[in-house]
């Protein structure tokens, strides 16, 4: 289970919010594997505020955003930049928006802790850092 501590508000940009709803619909039809990810997805962005991609705070992750992430309990970091599931590669830290922390990390502020349980145990994760947001640079085609 992934979970934002708090209850606050996200936000999505409109264009995400178009691609995501495409995402779900045709994921949806073809990922039966894939249903638990999707129906998370899907939550969030009910709960989600949408703005234009113009009005979007430079705080807010975004699709195609790079984030620098906190591990809360080991001061441990990590990059990782949050993509659709055709463009995710581990190795390149890239992680779909589908991935139980993507889903978890669309429309967060940095400051905010993203928990889930991993088999380890929970794990806490903060955003720190937006190291590059396509829409805060400007990068409205992406």
């Amino acid at each position: 289970m992934v979970k934002k501590t708090g209850s606050r508000t996200i936000y999505i940009t409109d264009k995400d919010m178009a691609r995501l709803e495409e995402l779900l619909e045709i994921a949806g039809e073809y990922a039966a594997r894939d249903n638990k990810h999707l129906e998370e997805l899907s939550r969030e962005l009910l709960k989600a505020e949408v703005v234009e991609s113009t009005e979007i705070p430079a705080n807010v992750v975004t699709m195609n955003s790079q984030v620098l992430l906190l591990d809360v309990d080991t001061n441990e970091s990590k990059t990782y930049r949050l993509v659709f599931p055709r463009d995710a590669d581990l190795e390149q830290n890239r992680i779909s928006i589908l991935a139980p922390i993507g889903t978890a990390m669309i429309g967060c502020r940095v400051g905010n802790v993203i928990r889930w349980n991993a088999p380890a145990g929970e794990r806490r994760l903060k955003i720190a850092r937006i190291l590059y947001q396509p829409e805060a640079a400007g990068d409205y085609h992406l």
